[in-house]
């Protein structure tokens, strides 16, 4: 089957890295690679012949002619049109798909002539916002399965963007929503406000069509997203040495949506790495840090639970390892690409770009193709051996852990140490006076509260190594928690090994 090509456009002094990305991610995308051809002007060979003839030479032999208006409204020939409009126009002439996308900038930061171009595209087209590259990728991928399905190459739509007809828009949490926008907001200055209808935060985000909404709003913002998908889950195993042998002293499986997966996983795989306490002395802040940087467990797991094949019947599953953490989930690199190549700058090719660009507003995902990059990064800047990539049946990842650990003031295991448990340790190790639990949850890099009340505090509760400054009232608004005579003894003794 010929590929449909599309012709790439916008005022050459604006998105240039933009135009670049999305030629990049047509080429490689795993899905949109097998149906389109991208074309910008960056990639036409030194030619002899006048710039805007052959622009439009090009346009001829195109099937969709795709637009980015930012501010500018680019050079004018003597009728005072611009190339992008010319080629808007002769798109038109020519019946060509045409698809625009609008940078998000007030009308006050356009040129006047830039202004009225766009309001004449508006009266002809619906065009859509993007205020990033992420944006504008999630954007145009859905444009393009639509133009896939009304022209009906093909039936079934990708895992992100299908929709189960058991599902409706009452299967999404609200507060969830809120709670996106205000950090979305926060982070990354997403334009709508919290108070917006749900529908229309859907719609900017493209996780809802014709009224359904979509397999990649379920995993974000669902009430119960495993009961639509019950292999969207993480399976935790942790064992005592180097290799998978029972008894298993520790397996957890975790549910929820792609933000508790991230935040539950995360923590988990902290709670038994060790952990260096150092001393007032050396900071104002009660120092520490944990052999692995959170960082760096952080991305790989964002990487396996945004990129990982949602159509496979398998999971994400980590093992923990005395020696090295294996993160495993079934999805497999963009078209072309190695293992390699994610050591070098490369640009961002998400396997569920509805899933992603959400997961990057709310601050989940940091900067596009950098995952990799800061994994290996930190590592190295943190002396530990270089994490290794893997693809095979699944896509692994494997971190190494700190082969000997120098001790500052003390070191918790992860795992147990006498009758306590290495998150009770922590506890103990980082409890200075009289802390809030948020204080503790703050030293400690957590910040999923169920999870460390039922792991970290009420075990240390249950041991007697800490006590409520108000016990007569568990939620009491002043509550506080510190030592007991049995706590500063373990925290003594643990100090002097």
């Amino acid at each position: 089957m010929r590929k449909i090509k599309i012709f790439i456009s916008s005022v050459q002094s604006e998105f240039a890295e933009e135009r670049d990305a999305l030629f990049d991610y047509l080429q490689h995308d795993p899905l949109l690679g097998k149906f389109f051809e991208p074309f910008i002007f960056e990639k036409l060979p030194a030619i002899d012949q006048k710039v805007d003839a052959v622009y439009l030479h090009e346009l001829e032999n195109n099937d969709i002619y795709l637009c980015l208006l930012g501010t500018q409204y680019g050079s004018e020939d003597t009728l005072g049109v611009s190339p992008t409009e010319h080629e808007f126009d002769y798109a038109t002439k020519l019946s060509k798909t045409r698809l625009v996308f609008l940078s998000n900038h007030t009308e006050k930061e356009r040129s006047a002539k830039q202004h009225t171009f766009i309001n004449k595209v508006q009266s002809a087209l619906i065009r859509k916002q993007f205020s990033s590259t992420h944006e504008l990728k999630a954007a145009v991928y859905a444009s393009l399965l639509h133009y896939l399905e009304e022209k009906e190459i093909i039936r079934t739509v990708p895992f992100d963007a299908s929709t189960d007809s058991k599902s409706s828009i009452s299967d999404l949490e609200p507060e969830k929503i809120t709670d996106f926008v205000r950090i979305a907001r926060s982070k990354r200055g997403f334009k709508l406000q919290e108070g917006e209808a749900i529908e229309k935060i859907l719609t900017h985000l493209n996780l809802i069509n014709d009224g359904k909404v979509s397999n990649a709003a379920l995993l974000l913002f669902g009430r119960d997203p495993q009961r639509f998908f019950i292999n969207s889950e993480v399976r935790c195993t942790f064992f005592y040495g180097n290799i998978v042998e029972k008894p298993i002293p520790s397996y957890k499986v975790f549910k929820g949506d792609v933000f508790e997966l991230v935040d539950q996983t995360v923590e988990y795989i902290l709670s038994k790495l060790d952990y260096t306490v150092g001393t007032r002395s050396e900071s104002s802040s009660i120092p520490g840090k944990y052999e692995i940087p959170k960082e760096v467990i952080s991305e790989a797991i964002v990487n396996a639970i945004a990129h990982r094949d949602y159509t496979s019947n398998g999971s994400v599953q980590v093992m923990i390892f005395r020696n090295r953490i294996e993160i495993f989930n079934p999805g497999v690199l963009p078209l072309g690409w190695t293992t390699e190549k994610l050591k070098k700058i490369h640009t961002s090719i998400p396997a569920n770009p509805l899933l992603a660009e959400p997961m990057y507003l709310k601050g989940y995902i940091e900067r596009v193709g950098s995952g990799t990059l800061d994994i290996l990064r930190i590592a190295g800047e943190n002396g530990l051996q270089e994490p290794v990539f893997e693809q095979d049946d699944s896509f692994k990842t494997i971190l190494y852990r700190m082969q000997t650990t120098q001790e500052v003031s003390g070191e918790v295991s992860g795992g147990v140490s006498g009758e306590v448990s290495g998150e009770v340790l922590k506890v103990i190790m980082v409890l200075e006076g009289e802390m809030k639990r948020s204080e503790i949850q703050q030293v400690l890099q957590l910040k999923h509260d169920d999870y460390f009340r039922v792991e970290y505090i009420l075990p240390a509760l249950e041991s007697g190594v800490i006590e409520q400054t108000h016990p007569e009232s568990p939620n009491h608004p002043q509550q506080r928690y510190k030592l007991t005579e049995k706590g500063k003894q373990l925290k003594s003794e643990k100090r002097q090994e």
